[in-house]
């Protein structure tokens, strides 16, 4: 991970770069509105989070293990550019999401979960990269300032990871219904 390359995210009305890869402002806005976390936040909500967020770089085939990085370890993660995988164990369970479009996000149990649980993860790089982090206690410092904000934002992850919970149970009626032939449709 080059540190040196982490900017702040109020800057983002100019050009990031970091080697060949240039990530112009809008693009990590419409990564931001991609993940839906700001859903139903007002514009002046939008700034005031958006300046406690941090766009962090990554190089192709790099791999991050969070325990080794604790700023990483309570933040959450918004891809903006590039192709990441995260493995992850959550209480002895496997756990894997793969990051290919602006908007994916990964970390969120250890952004909502903190030490109350068990996760341990590793973060490949699958080609040079930029995402949006969002650590935990960043926000937190906005609890009794701008709960607004915090309760929006939280209540966005819970609504993101309902959909993700409604689409594997999905796909898994639709498995069924493959495997047994249930239905009449196969």
């Amino acid at each position: 991970m080059n540190m040196s390359d982490t900017q702040h995210a109020s800057s983002w009305s100019s050009v990031h770069m970091m080697g060949g890869l240039m990530i112009p402002g809008k693009l990590l806005t419409r990564a931001l509105l991609n993940s839906r976390l700001v859903d139903n936040l007002s514009q002046s909500e939008i700034e005031i989070l958006t300046s406690l967020i941090t766009v962090q770089y990554f190089e192709a085939q790099e791999c991050v293990n969070e325990l080794d990085d604790l700023p990483f370890k309570d933040a959450l993660m918004i891809l903006v550019e590039g192709e990441i995988e995260v493995s992850a164990l959550v209480s002895n369970e496997p756990v894997s999401l793969h990051l290919e479009a602006p908007g994916d996000m990964a970390r969120i149990i250890s952004f909502v979960g903190g030490d109350m649980m068990n996760v341990n993860s590793l973060v490949r790089i699958r080609q040079d990269s930029a995402v949006l982090l969002l650590q935990r206690s960043r926000l937190e410092t906005l609890l009794s300032s701008n709960p607004s904000i915090v309760y929006g934002v939280l209540r966005n992850l819970v609504l993101h990871v309902h959909g993700l919970a409604r689409r594997k149970s999905a796909e898994g009626e639709l498995m069924k219904n493959y495997l047994y032939g249930v239905n009449g449709r196969y």
